[in-house]
């Protein structure tokens, strides 16, 4: 029988998810259409690599095992899998139709919500993907200062001139390689000496995990204001979540642009840019930005109806509460049990577990960690990203499942049998980094 959510339990039965697998190699390039979803970032051999069902914070694999979600599909169900109220609104709206050959009025309805819960919204435009928004705003601080080099900070998406400064930029002209430049989150000088001249923007994710130090953002702000360089803050993790208005409203910082995605419509595809009007007016003939899709009614019905709820019923307040059980429960577990390798860090709606070389490969870790979460009816990548639906049952649930499985890594760990622990392949590295990677100062 297919597991339930029990820490009596056997490792999954994943035959229906191999087969699967088994039929995409060859045909799908890296398998997956997201990285973070793919069989590399999950133990290959115990994981399940195919959901097929998913409702509040629980899901479903390919072979009928149960688990409770922490990824939660990589972001975006801020409300929860099957959501009713989301559901409804998208139902509602399919009856009258998805793509129109005009505007729709939820175009207007929806902009001024965002209007009036993201403080820079001074003007929105819409797309599908967070690399749409990201390199729409890298379009426009382009043609609002006349200059060309980017400085970023962070994931921006696949787009050209983020990918440029990665180690998988194959395809790029090195004329556009030679515009991306990096900077290290909390380096004010790493920022200082790389700016130029002809630098049109910063971009960066305002938080991943680490905190801002030294005021770190307020003056990358103010620098900018100096320099005549567009701020743009990538909120694709932070909006909506960290506060109804992301990370502006919660820091106190107006960026000049930002874009949003994941959370807003608990699921369905829409990505959103927001600005300052002397910035966004040029997207009225100056700059082109436009998409068939941009105005899908479903998606904005979606978004609708998960903005109604993030404010009504204040769930950011909510997240960073049943966040806070996961992410101190964790590491009192940890003092409980004498590990000083592993622990914790980042906000409490989004954490992160980390592990110390000290104690063996990090990775090996990792994928000891998540085998055993998983044997436990818990998918668990390291992270704890929240959702309304994530109940006190399931955080009770999960703490159990976090105390017998570090367990489980402290006896691997003092037995020296961290790799032979294992029953699959471990985890890879992670192409996603936020700092010291690929760093290419203007000065010289």
């Amino acid at each position: 029988m297919p597991n339930k959510i029990s820490l009596t339990n056997n490792f999954p039965e994943i035959k229906k998810s191999n087969e699967l697998y088994n039929r995409a190699l060859g045909l799908i390039p890296s398998v997956t259409q997201t990285l973070a979803k793919g069989p590399g970032q999950w133990i290959n051999g115990v994981a399940p690599k195919y959901l097929v069902k998913g409702k509040g914070s629980h899901v479903w694999d390919a072979d009928g095992n149960e688990y409770i979600d922490y990824m939660m599909g990589v972001g975006p169900l801020s409300l929860g899998y099957a959501y009713p109220k989301v559901d409804e609104a998208i139902k509602k709206q399919l009856e009258d139709g998805i793509t129109f050959s005009m505007m729709h009025p939820l175009e207007v309805e929806v902009a001024e919500m965002i209007r009036n819960i993201i403080p820079n919204a001074e003007a929105i435009r819409y797309s599908k993907t967070g690399a749409d928004a990201t390199s729409a705003a890298v379009r426009l601080a382009r043609a609002y200062t006349g200059k060309n080099k980017i400085l970023c900070c962070g994931y921006h998406g696949w787009h050209d001139w983020y990918i440029a400064v990665t180690a998988r930029n194959q395809g790029i002209p090195e004329v556009v390689q030679a515009l991306s430049f990096t900077f290290n989150y909390n380096d004010i000088d790493s920022v200082k000496n790389s700016i130029d001249n002809d630098v049109a923007a910063i971009i960066l994710e305002p938080v991943v995990f680490a905190e801002p130090k030294d005021n770190f953002l307020h003056k990358l702000a103010e620098l900018c204001e100096q320099k005549g360089i567009v701020l743009i803050f990538d909120e694709m993790w932070t909006g909506f979540r960290m506060a109804l208005g992301g990370a502006q409203e919660y820091f106190g910082i107006t960026p000049d642009l930002a874009t949003y995605s994941k959370a807003v419509a608990n699921g369905m595809p829409i990505s959103i840019l927001t600005g300052k009007r002397k910035i966004m007016d040029l997207a009225d003939e100056d700059i082109f930005f436009y998409t068939t899709f941009g105005g899908e009614a479903l998606s904005l019905a979606a978004a609708k109806a998960t903005i109604e709820e993030l404010r009504d019923k204040n769930v950011p307040k909510f997240l960073n509460d049943q966040g806070k059980k996961l992410k101190d429960g964790y590491n009192l577990i940890t003092n409980k049990l004498g590990l000083d390798f592993t622990k914790t860090i980042g906000y409490n709606w989004r954490s992160m577990a980390t592990f110390d070389e000290k104690a063996g490969d990090s990775l090996i870790q990792k994928s000891l960690m998540q085998q055993e979460m998983i044997k436990r009816g818990v998918l668990w990548q390291g992270f704890f990203n929240m959702s309304y639906s994530h109940s006190n049952t399931d955080v009770d649930y999960t703490l159990q499942a976090l105390d017998e499985s570090l367990s489980v890594l402290k006896k691997a760990v003092q037995e020296n049998k961290l790799k032979e622990s294992l029953r699959g392949i471990p985890v890879q590295p992670v192409f996603r980094k936020v700092d010291n990677f690929n760093m290419k100062p203007v000065r010289k």
